[in-house]
């Protein structure tokens, strides 16, 4: 029986043992960072528990202190939704040892991992099994399973897979009292009430601790073919993307839009990145895959963007000759991100709208931030195949990165103004967090709110789960 007098890093240090309870502020800082630098908190401690067990006893004694927890999974959030406050009265609960295969099963497509267990690490174990799981980030060789579910991670596949929710049959999470709930059923059929394990998913953390997932798996993709189309018009992007979805079907998974600006700045911060076809304003990445070995897909997109390029759908193209070649223009996409980190503290928008709409958006905002900041320099890349646009805004030439976020308020409001005129949402799968808190209080409507305060409340009355973060 626990020592009634003992404290709380007395009792967490009982539960995860002393090695995995940090308190040395070196131990500590990475935790209370995020990715970008915009956040910076403080926590009591970092507890690092070892399996459902611990976090559930962990969240039991943190409720019985009144003491809140930050979940963390790879802590590559955009958000600041995995960060904790400054008063330093939160604990960060990581998953980073939570990282075992439960279970793969074959014949039912499933593969059941724990929480913390990298996106690479599936992709690897599916792969092992002659089998794909299609979640695809740039940050995948650190992000988590449970970090991707928390915010319904999006990513490059999502046109033909669907995002994180759809590529999701069963959870376990762990409730703010340390109850756990059990729903690891690898079914694609369970019509018993409310689907439960849809609340976890896209909370960010705020309604419970996801510690283990059942994923589907897919055909491991036998033939796969990478194509960098250049386009005039974004208009033009969305005739091809019409034009090889008619084609290729669902064999079509990728579809990326990038300017002209956003390539060179990646290129830029990665020297000796290829440069295929220069010259043009807007680019089109393609990916098409086949779970069939020796299908004629490079035929097929060949023949596809030849016809696209008579029909002026397309200005110019090249088919990747290699996995080599293949991965060097993926590489200018992935990139992106990186290369404005190096650059400095821009303005940036996660948004998404009907594909129908993306033109009239990208000329009305265009024209609005340019007479709102002269010379701000727009970049703009995203999954055009599924509507989610990056539409960052670079400080103009001669003016300094971190003078110019001081407009951010301001830019945001013309963004995600146009954005909801458009029928469209401020964030397409990184999350709220705490940087879009107001968004989702101007967008959302008082019906909304008032369920997701109310469900909010019936699973976490004390409001221990990550607090400040979402609502």
């Amino acid at each position: 029986m626990a020592d009634p007098g003992a404290t709380l890093l007395d009792r967490l240090a009982g539960i995860v043992g002393g090695a995995h309870l940090l308190t040395a502020d070196a131990d500590v800082e990475p935790f209370v960072s995020d990715w970008r630098g915009r956040y910076r908190g403080a926590a009591r401690a970092v507890v690092k528990p070892g399996s459902t067990d611990e976090v559930a006893a962990v969240a039991r004694t943190c409720a019985g202190f009144g003491v809140p927890i930050v979940p963390q999974g790879g802590n590559t959030g955009l958000c600041g939704g995995a960060t904790p406050h400054a008063s330093a009265d939160e604990i960060v609960l990581s998953l980073a040892r939570m990282t075992r295969v439960r279970s793969l099963d074959a014949a039912n497509a499933t593969i059941t991992v724990e929480a913390g267990l990298p996106l690479a690490a599936v992709h690897a174990a599916a792969a092992a099994a002659g089998l794909y799981f299609p979640l695809s980030l740039a940050s995948e060789g650190s992000c988590t399973i449970g970090g991707n579910l928390s915010t319904n991670a999006g990513g490059t596949a999502v046109l033909r897979y669907g995002n994180a929710r759809e590529l999701t049959l069963g959870i376990e999470a762990v409730l703010a009292d340390g109850s756990v709930y059990s729903g690891l059923r690898g079914l694609r059929k369970d019509n018993t009430g409310y689907d439960l394990k849809q609340l976890f998913i896209g909370a960010e953390g705020t309604l419970g601790v996801v510690t283990a997932a059942v994923l589907k798996l897919f055909p491991l993709p036998r033939t796969r073919v990478t194509a960098l189309a250049a386009v005039a018009t974004v208009d033009a992007g969305i005739a091809l993307l019409a034009r090889l979805r008619a084609t290729l079907s669902d064999r079509l998974v990728g579809f990326e839009l990038m300017s002209a600006f956003a390539l060179a700045l990646s290129r830029k911060h990665h020297p000796g990145a290829v440069d295929p076809l220069p010259g043009h304003p807007w680019y089109a990445l393609v990916q098409a895959d086949d779970s069939a070995a020796g299908a004629p897909l490079a035929a097929l997109l060949e023949t596809a963007l030849a016809e696209a390029i008579e029909a002026d759908a397309a200005t110019d193209a090249v088919l990747a000759q290699s996995g080599e070649q293949a991965a060097h223009i993926w590489a200018l996409r992935e990139n992106i991100s990186e290369a404005q980190r190096r650059e400095g503290p821009n303005i940036k928008h996660d948004i998404s709208l009907p594909v129908s709409v993306i033109p009239t958006f990208l000329g009305e905002s265009g024209a609005a931030l340019g007479a709102a900041f002269p010379g701000a320099r727009l970049v703009v890349f995203g999954h055009l195949g599924d509507g989610n646009l990056h539409y960052n805004l670079s400080a103009p030439e001669g003016i300094t990165a971190e003078s110019f976020v001081d407009n951010a308020e301001r830019a945001n409001r013309i963004v995600h103004d146009l954005v909801a005129r458009h029928g469209g949402s401020f964030s397409a799968e990184h999350g709220v967090g705490q940087l879009k808190r107001d968004d989702l209080v101007r967008y959302k409507s008082p019906v909304e709110l008032k369920l997701m305060r109310a469900v909010k409340a019936a699973l976490d009355p004390a409001g221990l789960m990550n607090p400040g973060k979402v609502l």
